[in-house]
């Protein structure tokens, strides 16, 4: 497993003249060094702009990528190979963004990560995500993707014992109902929202819209399409920003799969589609505007590979509360289907140049950079292995067998039988994502629920 790195000498790197100036135009005091960790939180290092231009190059320990959601290490976690010894961080010029929320000119700037031997960190999620579309330009493909990420607003909640309930709202009421495409349940948080808009609009956050889901104060904003890394970047900026702009509003942000009991979960739909580098037309479309066969085998790879890549878009033990059979909005299994919402994947209306595939199953819950390379992953594989799709489904797809994992636990042990996938993410990635997500997993079986105490305490 481990690689040979020398640590003899610190990288020589300098800063990009572009970002220089970029920092010195908008008069740039703090910075924000940031790489997104296994779960998509923020890590890095906070510093004055004038010290970060002379030390290009900071360190972090390698570990920070075998952290799990909860701040431990995985029992296994020298799966690494070696000792904990530090990594360097390089800019990504075209990631810095004013952070709208901070007191003094701050920039976030994401960084990727590499060994003294300049070679990138392989478990690094954004490295992850670069592998993939690596394999698609050397086809002469370039996906596009849009997401689509859900989320509740909810009442503070300092007692993880208490359920989470809806806030209030201007109106001084919480809502009681599915309020699902409402503009005036949307209204109830509007200062809120124009906040969140002029957020999104200083960090270059493309909002299409916005609108009312159906779970109580639960919401969707859809993201413009287009580069998947850019698109991954800015879902990472968004959870982060949703959570600081609703908390300066006294109400929590949660991108949690199923954070409250008998309302609907919240998803990360993944739109996506495959350019030709050449021409720059929709490979989905033949030259007579009608499906190509690469659109029939992405579909057939999703289908064929998703349930071994659950454990990257379904990637805690909650987010299998949001796939439970009985949950209406939820695909249960991987059929797929023409403009079909009850289908794991579904083809919306479109002109024949936006012909796309929406991929239902992932749950807002992901790491970004993770599950847009699992679900391009996936296709990619149905493309190269010419993966025919089952025949699409026209009636309720709920009907259907459940064919996807059950548990984090089943997830992760089909991620680890996945020859073609661990081929992909790499063998050392694929091992120590599983011994995170088992440490999480076997953590959580320690936990006694309310429901136990309630039920079992003096019935059994």
């Amino acid at each position: 497993m481990a690689k040979t790195r020398s640590r003899e000498s610190a990288p020589q790197v300098k800063l990009p003249g572009k970002l220089r100036t970029w920092l010195d135009d908008n008069n740039i005091e703090e910075i924000e060094a940031v790489v997104p960790d296994m779960t998509g939180v923020a890590k890095g290092k906070i510093l004055p702009a004038k010290k970060y231009q002379e030390e290009v190059g900071l360190r972090l320990p390698e570990s920070i990528f075998a952290q799990t959601v909860d701040g431990d290490y995985p029992s296994q976690w020298n799966v690494l190979g070696e000792a904990d010894g530090d990594i360097y961080l390089l800019p990504d010029p075209g990631t810095a963004r004013a952070v709208p929320f901070a007191n003094d000119p701050t920039a976030v700037i994401v960084h990727d990560c590499y060994y003294f031997n300049d070679e990138p960190v392989d478990i690094a999620p954004r490295q992850v995500l670069r592998k993939v579309l690596d394999l698609y330009r050397k086809k002469g493909w370039e996906p596009v993707v849009a997401p689509e990420v859900e989320f509740y607003l909810v009442k503070p909640n300092t007692d993880a014992d208490y359920p989470l309930e809806p806030p209030v709202g201007r109106s001084g009421r919480a809502e009681t109902g599915r309020q699902a495409y409402s503009i005036d349940a949307v209204n109830e948080f509007d200062p809120l929202f124009e906040d969140l808009y002029d957020y999104c609009e200083i960090q270059e956050i493309g909002i299409e819209t916005l609108i009312h889901e159906s779970g109580a104060a639960q919401m969707e904003i859809n993201l413009l399409h287009g580069n998947a890394m850019d698109l991954a970047d800015q879902v990472f900026l968004f959870k982060r920003g949703l959570r600081e702009v609703a908390m300066r509003h006294q109400i929590y942000g949660t991108f949690m799969a199923a954070p409250m009991e008998h309302q609907p979960g919240s998803s990360l739909h993944i739109h996506q589609s495959i350019l030709d580098r050449k021409t720059g037309k929709n490979a989905f479309t033949n030259t007579r505007g009608n499906e190509s066969q690469l659109f029939r085998w992405y579909i057939g790879g999703l289908q064929k590979y998703l349930p071994a890549a659950m454990a990257l878009i379904a990637p805690n033990v909650n987010s299998y509360r949001r796939l439970a059979p009985d949950e209406f909005g939820t695909p249960v299994n991987i059929e797929w289907g023409y403009d079909n919402r009850t289908a794991g994947l579904r083809v919306p209306v479109s002109h024949a140049e936006a012909r796309r595939v929406e991929n239902r199953i992932a749950g807002a819950d992901v790491n970004p950079y993770l599950a847009i390379a699992a679900s391009l992953a996936c296709g990619y594989l149905g493309m190269i292995e010419q993966v025919k799709p089952g025949k699409p489904v026209k009636e309720n797809a709920y009907a259907h067998e459940t064919t996807l994992p059950h548990t984090l636990r089943e997830a992760v042990d089909e991620l680890l039988e996945s020859k073609p996938l661990r081929q992909i993410f790499g063998d050392r990635f694929v091992q120590l994502y599983a011994s995170i997500k088992h440490h999480e997993y076997n953590t959580f079986l320690n936990v006694i629920s309310a429901w136990e105490r309630e039920h079992l305490l003096l019935n059994v």
